[in-house]
């Protein structure tokens, strides 16, 4: 599947599945070096984070406590410039190390914010990764210590990530195509 039709536009395959799988295996390797011997709360942003998240912590060998908050700074394909979260219960990470599981950093607002609250609650480490960041797209300064892949600022759907709530279950990373030409 090299174009998909999601709602009124084109997409374009752009990182394949396997290349996806590929660059976990990296990631959750050196996260495993990282965090031998300790036990570690990786917290995943959802909705977006949810397959990236699932697929790093199958190649992730230490003990570690999933969980999860909500995050929203967009609708449609723009960021709305503010941040909504739900987080379930109260987020106690006093002394614990913390992994930040993001499917993507584009202007960094969603990040910051959320970075800003895990800080607060006094983890003995935070470790932030994303599986795409867009250099060129970030506003805001934020922490990242591992990015899968580094991307320019087009909008992409995919692999968790959406297009007013379609899109997330394909397989690979897929870009707005330049031509909305549908023989094409």
């Amino acid at each position: 599947m090299n174009r998909v039709k999601i709602h009124d536009k084109y997409f374009d395959i752009y990182i394949t599945k396997e290349a996806i799988e590929e660059r976990i295996k990296v990631l959750g390797a050196g996260l495993s070096a990282r965090f031998r011997d300790k036990k570690v709360v990786a917290i995943g942003v959802l909705n977006g984070a949810f397959i990236f998240m699932a697929d790093l912590i199958r190649h992730c060998n230490f003990d570690l406590d999933v969980r999860f908050i909500k995050a929203k700074s967009y609708e449609g394909m723009h960021s709305t410039g503010k941040v909504e979260i739900d987080q379930p219960g109260h987020l106690d990470l006093t002394d614990e190390h913390v992994i930040l599981v993001e499917d993507i950093i584009d202007t960094g607002l969603t990040m910051q914010y959320v970075v800003q609250k895990i800080l607060a609650s006094n983890p003995s480490s935070l470790t932030v990764i994303t599986l795409l960041q867009k250099p060129a797209a970030l506003k805001h300064k934020v922490q990242i210590d591992e990015v899968g892949f580094s991307i320019p600022p087009a909008f992409v759907v995919g692999y968790g990530l959406d297009y007013d709530d379609l899109g997330r279950n394909l397989p690979g990373i897929y870009q707005l195509s330049s031509n909305q030409n549908p023989e094409q």
